[in-house]
């Protein structure tokens, strides 16, 4: 019963607690998705964030109660609550293409160099495209009640059903991105939001959070191989070569390289301890 995959807030809880749980309502919930550039997910009421959620994921809420929703982030079943300004629950096409790049924009005219409001968008985005000319796609844009069309560059989008095959240069995209605890976007992320990051673009289901992470993916054997997963209590790497790695660190306060035995004694020698466990993320791994 670990609170962050608890679909349930004590009120209300998802049918498949039923018998579980004690709660006034089991519900299925109703499908939202996110309208916002980025939204967090809290632990309560008004925070603390525990994950964030990026534009066009799917949110199934439970509750909706004096301007907050209680529910569960579809992609990995974290639960937690988010600001219900920040869903959306009509009137949008399914997500068919997801942002690539690290960092895009939408904009109210294509066009190379005609004016428009931009909207930032981060690398996981999902948007519906409604078609493409001209090195632009146009994808249906709604916040609220207001519905619009935004122009994207077609390079920096793939399918949603595309998947990369090398976690590595997934994670490579965000290099100098802040940290930023509980973080999920290009404008800021933490160690496990990286990993995360990578992998679902390459098709490999991942929990939110380090340890959830560590108890998903099998262990595996030196040496070390590209995309392999370094764990410590609190934090993940990913293996670059065998003597490099990549995360998201408070150190560097950014997503940065570091060499793998150097990593390893600044960690130690700041009281965070040795590193846990080696593992192999694989698609046949479910969390």
């Amino acid at each position: 019963m670990d609170r962050r995959l608890l679909r349930s807030n004590g009120r209300v809880a998802h049918i498949s607690l039923q018998g579980k749980v004690k709660a006034e309502h089991f519900l299925k919930g109703d499908l939202h998705r996110v309208a916002s550039t980025v939204a967090d997910l809290c632990a309560k009421p008004s925070g603390p964030r525990d994950r964030q959620l990026l534009r066009g994921e799917a949110f199934v809420a439970l509750d909706i109660d004096e301007g907050l929703a209680f529910g569960y982030a579809k992609k990995d079943g974290y639960a937690g609550w988010i600001d219900s300004a920040d869903l959306i629950s009509g009137g949008l096409p399914e997500p068919t293409h997801r942002v690539i790049a690290q960092m895009s924009y939408g904009k109210s005219t294509p066009g190379l160099k005609d004016m428009g409001r931009v909207t930032n968008l981060s690398f996981g985005s999902l948007l519906p495209v409604l078609d493409q000319k001209d090195g632009w796609s146009r994808i249906a844009w709604s916040r609220g009640t207001v519905p619009r069309d935004l122009f994207v560059p077609d390079q920096h989008l793939v399918p949603t059903a595309t998947s990369n095959n090398d976690p590595v240069a997934m994670a490579e995209r965000f290099l100098g991105t802040p940290y930023l605890w509980g973080g999920n976007s290009a404008f800021g992320i933490d160690c496990s939001g990286l990993v995360q990051a990578a992998l679902l673009a390459c098709g490999i289901p991942c929990p939110g959070d380090s340890d959830l992470q560590e108890a998903a993916f099998p262990d595996a054997a030196r040496p070390y191989q590209r995309g392999d997963l370094l764990f410590w209590k609190g934090h993940v790497a990913m293996v670059v070569t065998a003597s490099t790695l990549i995360h998201a660190n408070a150190h560097h306060m950014a997503v940065a390289y570091e060499d793998i035995d150097a990593a390893i004694a600044r960690i130690e020698k700041q009281g965070d301890g040795h590193v846990t466990s080696h593992k192999r993320p694989t698609k046949e791994v479910q969390p």
